[in-house]
């Protein structure tokens, strides 16, 4: 059985408590690793007080080749980290390749933003004060940040904490999920090998009293949270006065209008719906399909969905496989139950064999349904039929989250209409909620989130402005 050891303070070391951790497709276990404590974290906060000075002046020169040299030996051990992410995640094969690619792209971003921290030049002399002044706005690094990364995508959204800190010039402590923690302890292989200063990063899956400390420990200057929006909010309130981030999810919902092009929206949607058993934060999750061609999407949707190929996550052939562990499948079971219980209509699926969920597809369903109104995160997709184009966007809109939203039409009008009414972080025109590259502008408004993510804007939060005046004569 191989042993991670975890990266405390630019060291690997081992604790006497250890994680087994498995893949759900089967309950094998796949290996071992270990428990940080409050000593470990204390050891990698130390650490990181020791080299904030170092990181803070770093020239983007170094900052740039550090962080190349991460993306380039992550590329050529691509296919170890795309088994890694396949077997701990139970994430099938091809999607787990396409994390890793996205994550090499995340560190090539972030090295390109390196060398573009942000700076102002202010000319004073608007009021007779300022005459024979001029002031510069410098960014300098915010400090310490505590990253906490969820299971769903193990290495790419800890490398979206990862990267911009580094580039930013701040240490970063990052907690990994204790069911996932596999690909960012490889990562963290990778990154030892650098001119890091040992200290500037750590790996440390946590146990409950040591991850709280992460939150309210005023050493560390930045939390960012990805994961639920129940823990997330309570994390902000007990953060004190360090800045926050929080991606939080939602029940992301998607309109198809009767000028859209239905093939292409339907082979969209169901990988929006479905990819790693829609347990994404932007899984498509609502869709709303215009009443003229609600019967024809909903037979090929149907079709569509019949034909993915269920199996074994690390196989390269697999679209569909289990869910992370035995509770969520239960729960999501119980909601397509309920769901059922009050009227609703399932059109596919709706089965459980241990982890295993079919991917389900209901109708007839009102607002107040678990499968609508909270955020599933698990193979359930709900649609339904609207008649004018703007009940489609008050019907997306009634939801306490608001992270990204879809939209199928051809028409401007109706582009127009979407963009500036729909309540979400973020509109995708002719592609679904799903969509995302990773130096966009990500997060959410309502209870999906708080400030944004996306490479340069990780960065931003992560500097704080500081202003120069001087005299000119």
């Amino acid at each position: 059985m191989e042993k991670y050891n975890i990266y405390v303070g630019g060291t690997f070391t081992q604790t006497n408590q250890i994680i087994s951790v498995k893949n759900s497709f089967d309950n094998s276990e796949i290996a071992q690793t270990f428990l940080a404590g409050k000593n470990e974290l204390e050891t990698a906060i130390t650490k990181a007080i020791e080299v904030k000075d170092i990181m803070k002046n770093m020239p983007a020169f170094l900052k740039y080749d550090i962080l190349m040299l991460i993306a380039q030996k992550l590329n050529l051990q691509k296919e170890l980290f795309a088994i890694t992410i396949a077997k701990e995640a139970c994430k099938p094969l091809k999607l787990a390749t396409a994390e890793v690619e996205r994550s090499i792209q995340t560190f090539t971003i972030a090295a390109e933003e390196s060398k573009r921290i942000h700076r102002e030049y202010l000319s004073l002399d608007w009021t007779p004060s300022g005459n024979n002044k001029e002031g510069l706005v410098k960014y300098f690094p915010i400090g310490i940040v505590a990253g906490i990364a969820p299971f769903n995508f193990p290495l790419n959204l800890a490398v979206h904490k990862i990267a911009p800190a580094l580039a930013a010039g701040c240490p970063i402590i990052l907690k990994p999920s204790r069911s996932t923690p596999l690909s960012t302890l490889l990562l963290a292989k990778i990154i030892d090998q650098t001119e890091l200063p040992k200290g500037a990063f750590s790996v440390l899956p946590m146990d409950r009293e040591a991850g709280n400390q992460l939150v309210t420990d005023n050493r560390i200057n930045l939390l960012s949270f990805t994961g639920s929006p129940e823990v997330g909010w309570n994390m902000k309130n007990q953060a004190g006065k360090k800045r926050v981030l929080l991606e939080l999810g939602g029940n992301a919902g998607l309109i198809v209008s009767d000028s859209a092009d239905v093939e292409t929206a339907v082979k969209k949607s169901v990988s929006g719906a479905f990819a790693y058993a829609g347990q994404v934060c932007i899984h498509t999750q609502r869709i709303f399909v215009q009443d003229k061609i609600f019967d024809k999407f909903t037979d090929l949707f149907v079709e569509q969905t019949k034909k993915l190929v269920t199996g074994k996550p690390e196989l390269q052939e697999t679209d569909f496989s289990a869910m992370i562990d035995l509770e969520n499948a239960i729960r999501v079971e119980q909601w397509i139950n309920e769901a059922q219980q009050n009227g609703a209509k399932v059109l596919y699926g709706a089965k459980r064999n241990n982890t295993f969920v079919e991917p389900t597809i209901i109708t007839n369903t009102n607002n107040n349904m678990k499968v609508n109104c909270c955020e599933v995160f698990g193979p359930v997709v709900t649609i339904e039929k609207y008649d004018h184009f703007n009940s489609a966007i008050q019907q997306l809109n009634n939801s306490e989250f608001g992270l990204q939203a879809g939209v199928f039409t051809n028409y401007i009008s109706e582009m127009n209409l979407a963009f500036n009414n729909i309540e979400a972080g973020g509109v995708i025109i002719n592609d679904v909620p799903t969509f995302r590259v990773d130096h966009m502008p990500y997060g959410g408004i309502k209870n999906s989130g708080f400030g944004r993510e996306g490479v340069k804007y990780s960065i931003a939060e992560m500097l704080e402005p500081k202003l120069l005046v001087k005299n000119i004569l």
